[in-house]
């Protein structure tokens, strides 16, 4: 049996930009590293594919050993369908050199249904365009199919006990749009191994096919010549406009004459540009005191951290719901008083955290003084889904959220600004930048995204590091985050 030249993953990179599907073949020394978070992603639509199969149980799974030869999986499967088997797990076929793989064929009557697993909440553009070069290749080798559909997240879906597999999934067919794209599949096919088979790398520059409808893994290697800080960096400035500026070979802050920001940049982008320029910094004094001044004490400086599984764990809970788990508060009793820390970090174990958080948190916050908040919409909007799954808590988490204000307002509106934020408020670049002497840079865990997907594998039984050191990490990152709101508070306070 030959071996296949492109495959569904290979097919959608030469939709994304053909240079990334050469370079997926010739320049795998260029990709870019996964992420933990992305590798979370990935993990996540994974598990979602096979609590799929409980939507038509009983199937035999054709998914191979070794994932770089198929051979059996494409030979076993065309046994099957010779014995008209009910449902086939990773069915595969080869049709034109081209390889795929759907998720779940089901016999209905005397035609078969195909279905692709996705663990998003919706069917995109990309997830038909997937779809179609199944159906192509499905059918082009032979199987006539009755219809093809996406089974995605129903994100409406609360839990209540025991999973409930068939509320949690939705099924939407395709088969429409995926019939009307047959001839651009085959086109497609024809192009992409004209370039698989090309001595050059296409020359595609750079643009918004990059980071739509995801973040290319090539994208290191392709914006290699962007220099660190560009116009790029603007803050809240249109990506059209961004790469208009390129077009233009404006990249760097001192080609930005008065007249192209004028053109292009609202009054903050300019402040932005001309603070880079002139090496300035930029306080609004009055506002700034007027801020401090409001505040009351105690002050409580509270952040929060999250999980986001795709498959709701506890009852209560939605898909990709925002789950608490851990929160870190330091609290100055008076002005001039040195901080005190509370904090709270879940044991998966224990089951749902989320109501010995809220309990710990009624207690640490107490009856009054202001509660900081970096982003407080996010913190707020937490609290919110609390008291909506559990309303016995809320008037004391009421309580709470009115009191919450948000130390990132003094940035957001440039009351201060200074060119080592680079255009951004979010505490990872203000904190630098007020207090160099503190760092997420030492730390095991250093972003959300990590803390996220880490206590998602513990909650799940998936987790294989050293819990305890782990347990640790977290405690240190979310401590870290509320410890730099009280360093920046103290900075505040000094202007």
């Amino acid at each position: 049996m030959s071996k296949h030249v492109l495959s569904k993953s290979t097919y959608m990179r030469g939709v994304k930009c053909q240079k990334c599907l050469y370079l997926n073949k010739f320049g795998k020394d260029h990709r870019d590293e996964i992420s933990d978070n992305q590798q979370f992603i990935f993990d996540q639509g994974t598990n979602s594919g096979i609590l799929a199969r409980e939507l038509f149980p009983g199937g035999i799974d054709l998914t191979p050993e070794n994932h770089y030869d198929y051979s059996m999986s494409i030979a076993r499967t065309q046994e099957l369908l010779a014995q008209r088997a009910p449902v086939i797990y990773e069915a595969a076929f080869l049709f034109d050199g081209v390889l795929c793989a759907i998720d779940i064929l089901v016999l209905d009557g005397r035609s078969y249904k195909a279905y692709e697993v996705k663990g998003s909440t919706s069917v995109s553009d990309t997830y038909i365009q997937d779809a179609s070069l199944q159906y192509y290749v499905i059918t082009q080798a032979g199987l006539k199919l009755k219809d093809i559909s996406i089974v995605h997240i129903n994100n409406q879906y609360v839990r209540h006990c025991a999973l409930n597999i068939q509320e949690l999934f939705t099924i939407e067919s395709i088969h429409d749009q995926v019939k009307e794209l047959q001839d651009n599949v085959a086109g497609n096919i024809r192009q992409f191994k004209k370039i698989l088979t090309g001595k050059s790398v296409p020359e595609i520059g750079i643009g918004g096919h990059c980071s739509a409808p995801y973040v290319c893994d090539f994208m290191g290697h392709c914006w290699s010549h962007i220099p660190e800080y560009s116009v790029f960096n603007i803050a809240r400035l249109n990506g059209e406009k961004k790469f208009d500026l390129y077009e233009r070979g404006i990249l760097k802050f001192e080609e930005i004459t008065e007249d192209i920001q004028s053109e292009y940049l609202n009054a903050r982008q300019i402040m932005q540009v001309q603070a880079e320029l002139g090496g300035t910094t930029i306080i609004e004094h009055e506002p700034i005191a007027e801020f401090i001044s409001e505040l009351s004490y105690p002050l409580h400086f509270l952040d929060f951290e999250t999980m986001m599984p795709a498959i709701p764990l506890y009852d209560n809970e939605r898909p990709y719901q925002q789950v608490l788990f851990q929160y870190s508060l330091h609290i100055i009793q008076k002005k001039g008083a040195t901080a005190t820390h509370s904090e709270f970090l879940a044991r998966p174990d224990d089951g749902d955290p989320r109501i010995p958080f809220v309990k710990q948190l009624i207690r640490d916050c107490g009856k009054k003084g202001d509660i900081l908040t970096y982003n407080m919409t996010f913190e707020k909007t937490r609290l919110n889904e609390l008291i909506r799954d559990f309303p016995e808590y809320t008037n004391a988490l009421q309580s709470i959220i009115d009191r919450i204000k948000d130390l990132m307002t003094p940035f957001q509106k440039y009351w201060y600004y200074t060119p080592a934020m680079r255009g951004s408020y979010s505490i990872k670049k203000v904190l630098p930048a007020l207090a160099p002497e503190l760092s997420y840079a030492n730390l095991e865990i250093q972003e959300g995204g990590t803390a996220s997907a880490v206590f998602t594998a513990m909650a799940t039984g998936t987790f294989l590091g050293d819990v305890e050191q782990t347990r640790t990490a977290l405690l240190k990152y979310c401590h870290m985050d509320t410890l730099a709101m009280v360093r920046i508070f103290e900075v505040l306070e000094k202007l």
